[in-house]
């Protein structure tokens, strides 16, 4: 399916002057793939120019390509949700069906990385990021084990929490347990911060939701933790890095762009609730976008952090 123009020029608001140095006049936001169910673990994998992310009730993995559109690329993909590359370029998957983290090696073969923790289950992983040392964080809610829309129900043996695998030593780390609900996470560009969406309890009445920030230290320490921003409406599911430092994070109206400070520079509105983003493209200046059962993607004034 060849790119659709969704509307003219006028998805972007601006909250901030700063924000219009970021968008191109002349770049609109493009719908490039529909037809799936929930979007999920977008990710740009350069060196096949093409883009991989998850119709996760449909249990698939897919590939979009410049000019091909979109196409099947595992099924099944073991409710697999969100994704990243590892330093040597291999796809780290967070699989909802197997409680896992996953690593797919340059055969196709699947390694499961990491399941357990002190001898518990791990709930559903949910998503991953691979830090410059080469340690994989995620996060591991129970969203996938509390239905079988994604992943399957199941019996929770641990309290969600951040953890932190450090594939050279074998070793899985639980980072932080203060959360009721981690999701999305990412890094600053120089590492020394991590973002971390917390979505909460969701069958609860009114639950926590905003993005918490932590300084990075020595071994992957971790400090604060205090809330950053709070996204409305909607809340933050998955987040993306600039190499500004500015954080991309997915809303219920779209995409928020929020300045280092945690400060709204702006929006780019999408008719559908957000679940995540990656940047991609050759040079890393093209946001694509998981908008409920649609694929989309613009092209910014900016390019993402350098992602392993």
């Amino acid at each position: 399916m060849a790119a659709q123009l969704l509307v003219d020029y006028d998805a972007f608001e601006i909250a901030d002057p700063s924000f219009a140095r970021l968008i191109l006049e002349n770049a609109p936001l493009e719908r490039l793939a529909e037809g799936f169910r929930w979007l999920e673990g977008l990710v740009w994998m350069g060196d096949w120019n093409c883009l991989l992310f998850q119709d996760l009730p449909n249990d698939r993995t897919m590939m979009w390509r410049d000019g091909e559109g979109a196409s099947l690329w595992r099924s099944p993909s073991h409710f697999a949700n969100g994704q990243a590359r590892d330093r040597q370029g291999r796809l780290i998957s967070c699989s909802h069906r197997l409680r896992a983290i996953l690593r797919t090696e340059y055969d196709g073969a699947l390694t499961v990385l990491a399941d357990r923790h002190d001898g518990k289950r791990l709930n559903s992983p949910n998503d991953v990021a691979v830090a410059a040392d080469g340690a994989i964080w995620f996060t591991d809610p129970v969203y996938g084990i509390s239905s079988d829309y994604e992943g399957g129900v199941r019996q929770s043996e641990k309290k969600p929490a951040l953890y932190r695998f450090d594939p050279r030593q074998n070793v899985l780390q639980a980072a932080a347990s203060d959360f009721d609900g981690p999701n999305g996470l990412a890094f600053s560009p120089d590492q020394s911060l991590l973002y971390v969406a917390e979505t909460g309890d969701q069958t609860g009445r009114d639950p926590k939701q905003y993005i918490r920030v932590f300084g990075v230290g020595e071994k992957g320490a971790l400090s604060g933790g205090d809330i950053f921003h709070r996204i409305a409406p909607g809340y933050c599911d998955g987040l993306k890095v600039d190499v500004s430092g500015n954080i991309w994070s997915s809303a219920g109206d779209g995409v928020h762009c929020l300045s280092p400070r945690g400060e709204l520079l702006g929006k780019i509105r999408i008719p559908y609730r957000v679940s995540n983003l990656c940047f991609g493209g050759p040079a890393r200046n093209r946001l694509f976008i998981g908008g409920s059962h649609t694929l989309y993607a613009v092209y910014l004034n900016t390019r993402g952090a350098v992602a392993y």
